[in-house]
């Protein structure tokens, strides 16, 4: 079983391991980039925010096949002059994966391992004494993207200096997420119910009194972690030089939290009749990564109207061709875009690896699903691949017919069957409201009321698909285009923008 450990260390943000998350730390609201880390905490009935940087701030994350460990080791100091404290706090998470192969989907139930925290806020010292939390999440495993949502329910219980009384925070939420090579994102919905209790001493003429301090209060939380990788066009500044400019991948990653609280107000030690209301925001971003890309030098897409889309899609090692044509006009095989779909939404890491085959008798050689595919084929493992993962059949049985020329019905088919989103269409029935509606094949009306719905198409100046009309590689890149900007933008405004100013 192999296994792999991510460090993440805000001073230098270390990495180690093939993958990172895309998930706001812990649940409190909390937010970070390379070097610092916020939080607000309530725990006394003001709000106060705490930060911590570099060594201060650590989270390691170890992985398993079937597993997760993340521990948060968090020093923090209280930002709010009139509340001087410190937090110190170590949580670590454990996460069971249980795969459903048959189904396509996964599960997942966290559950704290271990816990450790003190706040001190001016003579008071709250310690987290018991610490229930059960998180469970269902992902749906889909070729292009996965995407998940969960469910948490959690009590934190402190104690107040000792002996003095507890402080008991309920907290539930719900989580939604998604991650493909082109972007992550995780947002959540917390809310938390605080019930306070403390005996209060205090002196009264010469005599030392003791009475109780009760009240409770709500915090609403909205957290959320995203990256995404965008492409960027630069001019090259110099005038003698081989090529005008090139693309550049550029991954960003922001953390975002509001909290919306309802608390008592305490004057002189005594709650009152009114409440205090009000919100906190915290936003941190991380530093830019940039990536440039090979430079595409074709003599026959100059002036072409999707110049800029072949363009793109080159530079990402999306599309291949001769060192100077690319035919844009020319017909697109099946075999050409099943290789763009898999390689520009990165569905297999290690896709340029041949298919292993034994010369031993002992063992059986790998033999291809298609009797016009041979395992030999440069295309084999892209067209297997996308077989595999359910995005692609066959023409018939046997054959896949490679270089068929591939139509505007079976692209948008391949497209929102790689999204997993062909199941969104209604009760069979229906109309697409394009006006050749009557020429769609019956097993690419679903997938094109989808993707008409999702912005993946739009009709022409007739408003009519054409189904059955033959792509051009220009317009099939035209749609790739199309389709990786909705992995990038489109589900992260709607897993994001669209849930946090909601």
């Amino acid at each position: 079983m192999k296994k792999f450990v991510l460090i993440v260390t805000l001073l230098g943000f270390v990495l180690v391991g093939p993958k990172a998350y895309a998930a706001p730390p812990d649940f409190g609201g909390g937010v970070n980039n390379e070097y610092e880390y916020e939080e607000v905490v309530f725990v006394s009935g003001v709000p106060i925010k705490f930060t911590g940087s570099g060594k201060n701030v650590n989270i390691k994350v170890s992985e398993k096949d079937d597993s997760r460990t993340i521990t948060y080791r968090l020093k923090l100091s209280s930002a709010d002059p009139a509340y001087p404290g410190e937090l110190n706090r170590s949580i670590t998470y454990k996460t069971t994966l249980s795969k459903h192969s048959d189904k396509g989907q996964t599960t997942a139930q966290m559950e704290v391992e271990k816990f450790s925290e003190k706040i001190e806020i001016g003579s008071d010292r709250y310690e987290l004494s018991d610490y229930q939390f059960s998180r469970s999440d269902l992902i749906d495993n889909r070729p292009a993207s996965d995407y998940y949502s969960g469910s948490l329910k959690a009590r934190k219980t402190y104690v107040i200096n000792k002996n003095q009384g507890k402080v008991t925070m309920d907290i539930s939420g719900a989580m939604v997420g998604y991650e493909n090579f082109w972007g992550k994102t995780e947002t959540q919905q917390l809310e938390y119910i605080i019930e306070y209790n403390r005996v209060v001493n205090q002196e009264d003429e010469d005599r030392q009194q003791t009475r109780d301090l009760s009240w409770q209060g709500t915090v609403s939380v909205m957290a959320s972690d995203s990256m995404t990788k965008t492409l960027k066009y630069s001019d090259n500044q110099a005038n003698l030089s081989s090529f005008s400019g090139g693309h550049s991948r550029i991954t960003n990653q922001s953390m975002y939290s509001r909290y919306d609280y309802n608390l008592p107000r305490i004057t002189n030690g005594q709650v009152s009749s009114s409440r205090l209301r009000g919100s906190v925001e915290l936003n941190l971003e991380m530093s830019p990564r940039i990536e440039r890309l090979v430079v595409p030098k074709f003599r026959d897409v100059a002036g072409h109207w999707a110049q800029d889309d072949i363009e793109k899609l080159y530079s990402l090692d999306v599309f291949e061709g001769t060192p100077a044509f690319f035919a844009p006009d020319a017909p697109m095989t099946r075999a050409e875009f099943t290789r763009a779909i898999v390689k520009g939404a990165n569905m297999r890491a290690s896709i340029e690896e041949k298919p292993k085959t034994s010369r031993s008798r002992s063992k059986t050689e790998e033999v291809s699903p298609f009797l016009d595919v041979p395992v030999s084929s440069p295309d084999y493992q892209y067209i297997k691949d996308g077989v595999d993962k359910g995005i692609i059949s066959g023409i018939t049985d046997q054959l896949f017919g490679p270089e068929n020329s591939l139509t505007r019905a079976q692209a948008i088919t391949i497209m929102v069957r790689a999204l997993g989103f062909e199941s969104m269409a209604p009760t069979p029935g229906y109309r697409t409201s394009f006006s050749d509606d009557q020429a769609i094949p019956n097993w690419a009306i679903d997938s094109v009321y989808v993707a008409r719905e999702i912005g993946l198409i739009s009709g022409d100046s007739h408003n009519r698909l054409n189904p059955n009309q033959v792509l051009t590689r220009g317009e099939a890149s035209s749609m790739l285009v199309r389709f990786l900007n909705f992995l990038e933008q489109d589900l992260q405004k709607d897993y994001r923008e669209d849930l946090v100013l909601y």
